[in-house]
């Protein structure tokens, strides 16, 4: 059937040619170039490909338009080259999630394997130390990048600002409040000058009283409510457990003993306010 559709085509031509003879010679030529070309591309376009047609120096606004249109390969690359892009997109979008938040340790943190119950510790970030804060908290945990790996500690301890550096020394200099001191032995009396010369923003203690460990003489409020500052003195106590001959350390509900040290902090029950959770003062005591 394509045969005789081809045949039929091919037969009309001389006819067309022949109603153009009586035109000049000189205008009969391009026409006859140009109707050969239109019929012979016709009868291709219904009966074979498009490549069977003699092309060579006419126009052929189908081969343009062919030529002008992206090939299957083209196409091809280009997805390659959006898919290329997209990946790499998605892998800056999860790098920058998993890069979160830089952080700073407020106080020294157990490190758990996950939030759930079942999670094991596995090691400890001292105070000050710089994390990665992902964004995901459960259970009154939040997860952190440390040393590569993810890991999860207690919220409330994270700072966007690096904490205040641990003083160094310790101090036996009067301080300019020698009122403090009244009913204190020496081991207490050592730790006041100490932070009184170290940490001179403090102007406010709890020296002796009637109650608990104060009513020994033994024991020190310092008062603060800046988490930083008050962190800061914690972990300068900390620090200097052995000179001091510290019996404990509180600060924001939560304790610190030498004697059980490698717990590091450990929390401790809800009191009832924020004096008797220890929010606006930094307690120790010594032996």
């Amino acid at each position: 059937m394509a045969e005789g559709r081809h045949k039929r085509d091919t037969d009309a031509r001389p006819g067309s040619l022949a109603r153009l003879r009586p035109r000049t010679a000189a205008v009969a030529g391009p026409i006859a170039l140009v109707a050969t070309a239109a019929v012979v591309a016709t009868g291709v376009s219904l009966s074979g490909p498009l490549s069977a047609v003699p092309t060579a120096g006419v126009s052929n606004p189908l081969a343009e338009l062919t030529a002008a249109a992206p090939a299957p390969g083209d196409d091809a690359a280009a997805a390659e080259r959006r898919a290329t892009v997209s990946r790499s997109t998605a892998r800056r979008e999860a790098k920058a999630a998993i890069a979160g938040d830089t952080k700073w340790t407020t106080a020294d943190l157990n490190l758990w394997t996950s939030a759930g119950k079942a999670a094991r510790q596995d090691g400890e970030a001292d105070s000050g130390t710089e994390v990665t804060a992902t964004g995901r908290a459960k259970a009154g945990r939040v997860e952190v990048v440390v040393d590569g790996l993810r890991r999860w500690v207690s919220e409330g301890y994270l700072s966007d600002e690096k904490p205040l550096a641990v003083a160094e020394g310790t101090s036996m200099e009067p301080c300019p409040d020698p009122g403090v001191e009244s009913g204190l032995k020496a081991n207490i009396i050592y730790v006041y000058r100490s932070v009184c010369h170290a940490y001179p923003q403090i102007t406010s203690y709890g020296g002796w009283d009637a109650h608990g460990e104060h009513a020994s003489g033994r024991a020190l409020d310092i008062m603060t409510s800046d988490v930083e500052l008050g962190t800061a003195i914690a972990e300068y106590l900390r620090a200097h457990a052995a000179e001091f001959h510290l019996y404990d350390v509180i600060w924001r509900q939560r304790i610190w003993t030498p004697v059980r040290s490698a717990e590091g902090w450990r929390s401790m029950p809800d009191r009832g306010s924020a004096t008797a959770n220890h929010y606006d003062h930094v307690h120790v005591s010594t032996y």
